[in-house]
């Protein structure tokens, strides 16, 4: 089977879609060597990303002009490609197929991760809204079957687009197996000493946007007095500001950013945290559940929608918005020893189920199926 990926954000994309795009390939090269994989991108960055396996070709943008209008390219020029590399099912990663994509003689599938922006309008400007909806409706409409992440995902493409749910397959984000291996005493004081880490403390990862609701959180330790200190892991926008204001104000709560780190510590910031809380307001999937989850890490996370299929029966879900209903989770967690331990091994347990070769192998039977229907 000669199988095109959309790799565009496998190699350009540091956070969530980039990590499921690389996560995928690697899984898919490495448990099914008898098929060819063809990724197509507007660029490499092997630093992010080097896929070397022997069944792997890189498609870029072979001319000047194609690397300057790479976002045409992406449209009528691979679908050309396509075509010449002999591809017999393409698979767009995140949320969209090449426009112009040539249905009678490529077969597809798209996986879709969220509909937020249309579930959640308010964080999103006029323009992305149109730009977003305006893909992933075509990417559901062209594609022979469709991939949601989550259940909740699933219903959200068959309300918003009307799509039939017989064409959808729910098959979770899968994680890395890093996440799942512990690291030794040395290799976690290493980590520690590295980025000077406290000895304690929560951890919180993700974009610092409203939609994340990490004010919410600094909010739960401040009402709470608790005093373990909160590292944030993840990149600033605009809303960062009012955390920061917050902050200012009520010099008790201690939080530490860290903007950026290695791929390769994150599972070890887990596996240091005591407790690990996720209070955001919607999410597709929400991969880092499940990290926590692998790295035997207790989770407090919202309650509703996606979220008690990523965290499962042994994580603790609260209201989002009521700032003192997190900050008693987190104080149940922290001062519960024999709950914790309960929180650890079942959550381990549970994040089991969501190994990436496990995935993959769902996923490429989705493949077998789309072609055996042709």
């Amino acid at each position: 089977m000669r199988i095109g990926l959309d790799a565009k954000r496998a190699f350009l994309n540091n956070s969530g879609l980039g990590n499921y795009s690389r996560n995928l390939i690697s899984a898919l090269c490495s448990n099914f060597p008898e098929s060819e994989f063809i990724l197509y991108t507007v660029r490499t960055n092997p630093a992010l990303f080097d896929p070397s396996f022997p069944n792997v070709r890189i498609r870029t943008p072979e001319t000047l002009m194609q690397r300057k209008l790479h976002q045409a390219w992406r449209s009528y020029g691979i679908p050309k490609l396509m075509i010449s590399d002999g591809i017999d099912i393409f698979h767009g990663l995140s949320h969209e197929l090449p426009f112009r994509f040539p249905s009678g003689k490529v077969k597809s599938v798209v996986t879709i991760h969220d509909l937020i922006f249309l579930r959640l309008p308010e964080f999103y400007s006029a323009i992305d809204r149109a730009i977003y909806e305006r893909k992933t409706r075509y990417a559901c409409q062209k594609a022979d079957r469709i991939i949601a992440i989550s259940q909740q995902t699933a219903d959200d493409i068959a309300e918003f687009f009307g799509t039939h749910r017989s064409k959808i397959d729910v098959i979770s984000q899968g994680c890395h197996p890093e996440f799942y291996r512990t690291l030794s005493p040395e290799e976690k004081a290493a980590l520690r000493a590295k980025y000077i880490l406290p000895a304690s403390y929560i951890l919180y990862v993700g974009t610092i946007e409203a939609r994340k609701n990490l004010l919410n959180l600094v909010r739960a330790l401040h009402i709470g007095k608790i005093d373990l200190p909160l590292v944030v892991i993840g990149r600033k926008t605009a809303y960062a500001s009012e955390v920061i204001q917050f902050l200012e104000k009520h010099k008790s709560v201690h939080v530490i950013f860290l903007d950026l780190i290695a791929n390769t510590d994150l599972p070890g910031f887990y596996q240091l945290a005591d407790i690990f809380v996720y209070p955001s307001i919607y999410e597709g999937f929400g991969i880092p559940i499940l990290e926590a989850l692998a790295s035997r890490t207790p989770v407090v996370t919202s309650r509703g929608g996606c979220f008690s299929e990523t965290g499962g029966p042994s994580t603790l879900y609260v209201d989002p918005m009521n700032a003192l209903e997190i900050a008693g989770a987190i104080n149940r967690v922290t001062r519960d020893p024999d709950l914790r331990k309960k929180m650890m091994e079942d959550g381990f347990q549970h994040a089991s189920g969501f190994r990436q070769e496990e995935v993959a192998g769902r996923i490429m039977n989705i493949y077998r199926k789309v072609l055996q229907n042709d």
